[in-house]
């Protein structure tokens, strides 16, 4: 190398003071000018020296780079990505993006990972002026892998303060081809969640939450409730699977963004949406049962425009399974319809109309009866005629990057005629929502508001005499949620609802929701929330009675209120190729204060008052999923205190097991063959004589065969041990001319075989 003393000077200024780069750079440039003028000579000198400056400005500028993390799929931002960067970590933004300053010139990688996920290292060249945009590709069937929008912020489930559990595409197909006619079996099969039949005779059943009766559930259909009092009865029996993306189960009180009624918790049915790609999917089943299924779906988006449809049939004839000379399973006929038109007038605006038709007729009591053979000796029949008429209006648009807005409507006509050999009533219920609302998304934070109008009206038509006359439920309200990522892995949510009832005053319902996530494996929940109920004669009640049996709820009832606490830990262990394990324990507890209870006089007229004691449901939830070598194994176990403290004996919420475990078993042994089994103990229930009922065991499988992409065929069994309550003991008591049931404890249709073909192009 050529040196001489200018350039040794030069070069010791610029190593020894970087803070006087610039101007010891601009005097020396102008001195090259001035010597070169003159001595053309010295041109290779300055050349190298020039060099030299280059180098060295080189060495000692700085660069800022900048990352967005999106979905592969659908190109949604990512958040809470972890993004290591020369042993420097950090966490992307709401929006996907996350920022590296002052980085040296070169060659540095960069490693992206995040739950549900493949990790990805990236190789970066600085300088680099460009956003750097990296896709992250999701591993297949993991749960946390999935946006929900019951908590109204559409983010990722790891992420959510309100614990949500999702059953997603895969248990929707699954499910379709085990039980195509409705979703009460896979509702059950979590963990914390009983189904609970309440009618032996028509096959009505409930869903009861963390051991609270069937009326502190609230359901939903893409956000919007629709079955609740008269219109709740058969509303999840009507509900078949292939109609929906996915279930969304919240456990503990939700009422401060959907209102009342959300106790011990909720259940919000998401439908599915046209993709480009399309979906066109025919389902036929047949059981041992005599029930045979066919339901189709079809769907395709468009440019502007969109649709979708669902039509389904179910026909089932009545079974005596323990030939007691009545139907253990109704007659029953089902036709729904679910059309919906989806409009893209921009990219940024959605508008879905839809309508949804049920149609059914129930059937049951004296099968010789039902046989057409009616005599004096057999009369006793129960018929359900029911229809229900739904409307929907949804409009979703982004107002800005950061701003969207939400209006949703539905009307609902519910139509039910009860005829038996005593009794003949005809009732309507209206049922309507209206919603407006906005979330608003910023870096730390996002707000959802909105105001709500909902309200029902029962109204009794032409029919025999009954105590209760019409009337009607009207709310408005006001809701306000703030979510705050105060931390990067800290995010608390607060949310206040204030609520307007024209029968029961005003009503105030904060909530308040923590998540912690120590590291990768480990993260924590916390919430606390208020509730109320409002009183309806016409709710579900541990025991189905009579609608002639109902008196007016009494003017001097109070609603029910409530506050629930939920706690729960999660650790989460992936490795290998789809390896992971994930175990989460939560904790429970339900106050609920002025309880409704439901009296039995003597006369067999049932009334209605608050207790003056709460009723106190607590406990703990341990939830265990393992994938491993094509393996899936899935745990659960629950356990209940319910008590109606109230009461100086048998405190015990009826029919509410201590103890509940379950477990499933699944594998995929081929491409195309895949098995399961599934078990269940149900530990002992309190009856209201003070008595308990025995455990039991149920267990089911299935075996799966994929002919191709197209063709699916599927053999299943449920309770394969054939366990029945009426092998324990008489389902009723009396004659066979007038029957008086006992409550419902374990299965009565013993064991069903059933095959079924899917088609899918």
């Amino acid at each position: 190398m050529i040196e001489n003393e200018d350039t040794k000077i030069f070069s010791t200024s610029i190593h020894s003071n970087p803070q006087a780069n610039k101007i010891a750079v601009n005097n020396e440039v102008n001195k090259l000018i001035f010597k070169l003028s003159f001595n053309f000579a010295a041109m290779k000198k300055y050349v190298q020296l020039l060099g030299i400056m280059m180098i060295s400005l080189s060495a000692f500028s700085q660069n800022s780079l900048r990352i967005v993390v999106k979905d592969s799929i659908n190109g949604e931002p990512l958040s809470n990505v972890s993004v290591v960067l020369n042993r420097e970590g950090k966490a992307t933004g709401r929006d996907g993006l996350v920022v590296f300053p002052d980085l040296t010139s070169g060659n540095h990688d960069a490693v992206f990972s995040v739950v549900g996920y493949i990790s990805k290292t990236v190789s970066v060249q600085i300088p680099d002026t460009s956003v750097l945009i990296v896709l992250l590709q999701r591993r297949e069937a993991v749960l946390e892998d999935v946006t929900i929008s019951t908590t109204r912020t559409n983010q990722r489930i790891e992420n959510s303060p309100l614990k949500v559990e999702v059953l997603g595409k895969e248990e929707m197909d699954e499910e379709n081809a085990i039980r195509p006619a409705n979703i009460m079996s896979l509702i059950g099969d979590i963990s914390g969640i009983q189904i609970q039949q309440s009618s032996a005779v028509s096959g009505n059943a409930n869903v009861r939450i963390q051991g609270l009766e069937g009326r502190y559930t609230q359901v939903l259909r893409d956000g919007m409730p629709l079955f609740e009092g008269f219109s709740g009865n058969f509303g999840l029996l009507t509900i078949p699977p292939l109609d929906l993306k996915q279930i969304e189960l919240v456990k503990g009180s939700a009422s401060t963004l959907y209102g009342g009624g959300a106790i011990g918790g909720l259940i919000n049915l998401i439908s599915k949406r046209p993709t480009v790609k399309g979906e066109d999917i025919l389902t036929l089943n047949q059981t041992t049962l005599k029930e045979s299924d066919v339901n189709a779906y079809v769907s395709k988006r468009y440019k502007n425009i969109g649709y979708s449809f669902f039509g389904g049939y179910t026909r089932q004839n009545f079974a005596d399974v323990n030939h007691d000379e009545l139907s253990d399973v109704p007659k029953l006929n089902t036709f729904i319809i679910h059309p919906r038109l989806f409009f893209y007038p921009s990219q940024k605006t959605t508008i879905i109309a839809g309508y949804s038709g049920t149609f059914e007729k129930r059937e049951g009591g004296d099968v010789f009866v039902l046989r057409g053979e009616k005599n004096s000796s057999h009369q006793y029949f129960e018929n359900n005629k029911t229809k229900r008429n739904t409307g929907e209006l949804i409009i979703e648009s982004n107002l800005s990057s950061r701003l969207k807005g939400t209006i949703k409507t539905s009307l609902s006509n519910f139509d039910r005629t009860i005829e038996t050999d005593t009794h003949f009533f005809h009732g309507q219920e209206l049922n309507y929502y209206t919603e407006a609302s906005v979330l608003l998304s910023a870096d730390k934070m996002d707000w959802v508001g909105g105001i709500n109008f909902i309200g029902d009206e029962f109204r009794k038509k032409v029919s025999d005499p009954i105590l209760l006359h019409d009337f009607d439920n009207r709310t408005v309200g006001a809701f306000l949620q703030n979510t705050f990522r105060f931390k990067e892995n800290d995010i608390l949510e607060t949310g206040l609802r204030l609520d307007h009832h024209f029968n029961y005053g005003n009503f105030v319902l904060p909530r308040i929701a923590l998540f912690h996530r120590f590291n990768e494996a480990w993260a924590s929940r916390f919430g606390i929330g208020a509730g109320y109920k409002t009183p309806n004669a016409l709710a579900p009640q541990n025991v189905e009675y009579d609608i002639e049996q109902l008196s007016p709820v009494d003017n001097k009832v109070k609603a029910e209120k409530s506050y629930g606490f939920n706690a729960e830990v999660n650790y989460k262990k992936e490795w290998g190729e789809g390896n992971s394990f994930f175990i989460n324990q939560a904790f429970f507890l339900t106050r609920l204060h002025s309880p409704v209870v439901a009296t039995e006089l003597p006369s067999g007229v049932v009334q209605f008052a608050n207790a003056d004691k709460p009723v106190i449901s607590k406990g703990f939830d341990t939830y265990v999923q393992w994938e491993v070598n094509d393996w899936e194994i899935y745990a659960g176990y629950t356990f209940t205190i319910a008590e109606r403290k109230y009461l100086s004996q048998n405190k015990f919420v009826p029919l509410t097991p201590k103890n509940r475990f379950a477990t499933v078993i699944a594998k995929e042994i081929t491409e195309k063959l895949r098995a399961g089994l599934e078990s269940s103990y149900t530990g002992r229930q309190h009856r209201m004589d003070a008595t308990t009922t025995p455990g039991y065991l149920f267990v089911a499988a299935m075996i799966g065969y994929n002919f191709n992409s197209h063709i699916n065929l599927v053999l299943n069994c449920e309770n394969l041990l054939d366990y029945r309550q009426s092998k324990q003991e008489a389902l009723y008591e009396g004659s066979l001319l007038h029957p008086e049931f006992k409550p419902l404890w374990a299965p009565i249709d013993g064991r069903v075989l059933n095959l079924s073909l899917r088609l899918k192009k």
